[in-house]
């Protein structure tokens, strides 16, 4: 695959999947969103977990612990992943509260504010553990090795496709091939182009500093998110006739738009609800098992309303918009496709990774 994650577009504060830098006691990092220039950072850890244990981290059921943030759309890919693959028994979840403090990502969801599995209250302390006076940002998704207590990988672009690729053996029967070997130089094209214009696309326009850069990146963002709707309007998925990695990128920041991007990051042309195109597409992949149902509005509206105070100061969280329509008829199945391939449905959501509903957010 390219190498897309690893260029130089982001924001200090929000870097390889969503990231946020650690500061001193009584300072307040988050009101620099929005005044510093956007530079996505590389994934300083990027060990691979794989089949052969080239990197010294074998696949092994139970070892691992994948640390996300139902807030992020980085750490939303593994989500999606993990569901499709049916490797939740072999790969536990810990799930940080959606609001940072100046020490980052911490565990005050779960009893006493500590990880039960990992023992810690900041996913800090397992970057500490791996490097101490590491002098980067804490960002999600990240892979710990729970024996050790070590950050293994925070490398948001291909621990998705490590999933998919080296974690097979642990695959439930029936998993779905996400990144088929015939079609990844197609897939990791499509993944180009929506990674630079789409998903880093609404950081940019969101924490532009200047005029200049936010127009720029407006005009990107919807130029090809016009393209791809055009793709999409007589075929069913991105790339070939079943659900790949390709659209789990996608979904991540397009189930995001309406709720956060539009208004919030002033990616304000139109709502993905008046592109009858994506909408219909996206709302497909919602009603899909293993799309939806790792979504959770509720963390995603309090992260970026209530973290990015530079750019939200008052910290007032909307109400809207109106979610019901996420729930209603898509007709996209019109065009064919098999979601899943010669593969089924993942089962039905552990009972402890359940999101809050719809209705109640």
């Amino acid at each position: 695959m390219s190498d897309t994650g690893t260029d130089s577009d982001s924001h200090t504060g929000t870097g390889s999947g969503t990231e946020t830098t650690r500061g001193s006691a009584g300072s307040d990092g988050n009101t620099s969103y929005g005044h510093k220039p956007f530079k996505r950072s590389r994934s300083h850890f990027a060990d691979r977990i794989t089949a052969d244990g080239r990197d010294g981290w074998p696949v092994e059921p139970g070892r691992y612990r994948l640390v996300v943030s139902r807030a992020c759309p980085w750490a939303s890919r593994a989500l999606v992943s993990r569901r499709l693959l049916g490797l939740e028994d072999a790969l536990s979840l810990a799930v940080t509260d959606p609001i940072q403090d100046d020490r980052s990502w911490r565990f005050t969801l779960d009893p006493d504010g500590r990880d039960p599995v990992l023992g810690i209250r900041y996913l800090s302390e397992a970057y500490d553990a791996r490097e101490r006076d590491y002098p980067g940002g804490v960002s999600v998704p990240a892979i710990v090795d729970v024996p050790s207590g070590k950050l293994v990988t925070n490398d948001y672009q291909q621990i998705t496709l490590d999933l998919a690729t080296e974690w097979t053996a642990l695959h439930r029967p029936g998993a779905p091939d996400l990144y088929p070997e015939p079609l990844r130089a197609e897939i990791d094209e499509v993944m180009d182009g929506i990674y630079q214009d789409i998903n880093n696309g609404v950081y940019k326009a969101g924490f532009a500093s200047t005029q200049e850069d936010y127009a720029k990146a407006y005009t990107a963002l919807f130029a090809r998110l016009d393209q791809v709707s055009a793709r999409l309007a007589d075929r069913r998925y991105l790339v070939g006739d079943t659900i790949t990695e390709a659209d789990i990128r996608l979904f991540t920041t397009l189930v995001r738009f309406d709720a956060v991007y539009h208004g919030h990051f002033k990616c304000n042309r139109n709502k993905l609800t008046e592109d009858p195109v994506l909408w219909a597409y996206v709302r497909d992949l919602y009603q899909t098992p293993g799309f939806g149902d790792t979504v959770d509005f509720e963390h995603i509206k309090r992260h970026y309303y209530q973290v990015h105070t530079g750019i939200n100061p008052t910290g007032i969280v909307p109400l809207g918009p109106d979610l019901s329509g996420w729930t209603t008829p898509h007709h996209r199945e019109q065009l064919g496709g098999r979601p899943f391939g010669d593969g089924t449905p993942p089962g039905p959501v552990r009972e402890d990774e359940r999101v809050t509903p719809i209705d109640q957010v």
